[in-house]
């Protein structure tokens, strides 16, 4: 086992019984307001550029169409969703992800499997070696998938320089922008 999937395991499990409550109120809020249910999946690129099926509270009504966030319908986000959103809160559920090893704690965000340019920017800058993270670099920069040159980049320069201490400060500055 590597030091970042130990350290992972180690921040995830906890994590994960902490949030359990916060999950189940989110989950009864989303099935209070909207049609739908609660946690869906989602298929995003991982690494190697596998796929696979992404867990993430519903923030959106369902039936919007699988779009990157920037390109979804204004209008589909739920009054619930926005607060989610607004707390990452509607990214909780990805924990269980990371303890099934798809995805990291920290790491590039995974893309949908329909953002071309930056799955092949990322192919050529090396950053599908990585597993994707629930948060990252890119993020904490405030750089979304919008302008996949950027994203691609910054998602580089954190695959260069990873370590423990890179990802606890990362951890903490998404904790504490939220």
């Amino acid at each position: 086992m590597t030091a970042k999937r130990a350290f992972d395991l180690a921040v995830a499990v906890p994590m994960l019984v902490v949030a359990a409550p916060i999950l189940l109120v989110a989950m009864l809020a989303i099935r209070a307001t909207s049609a739908g249910p609660a946690i869906f999946s989602q298929v995003r690129v991982g690494r190697g550029g596998a796929l696979f099926a992404c867990r993430k509270l519903r923030t959106m009504h369902r039936g919007t169409p699988s779009l990157p966030t920037h390109e979804a319908p204004a209008g589909s986000v739920t009054a619930v969703g926005k607060v989610l959103r607004a707390t990452k809160i509607d990214e909780l559920p990805q924990l269980w992800n990371v303890l099934k090893g798809e995805m990291s704690l920290v790491g590039p965000r995974p893309c949908l499997p329909t953002q071309a340019e930056l799955i092949e920017r990322r192919r050529e800058l090396g950053v599908l070696t990585a597993l994707p993270g629930i948060t990252g670099l890119a993020q904490i920069k405030g750089i979304d998938m919008s302008d996949p040159r950027l994203c691609a980049e910054s998602d580089a320069a954190y695959v260069k320089a990873a370590s423990t201490g890179l990802d606890l400060k990362i951890l903490l500055g998404t904790v504490f922008r939220a």
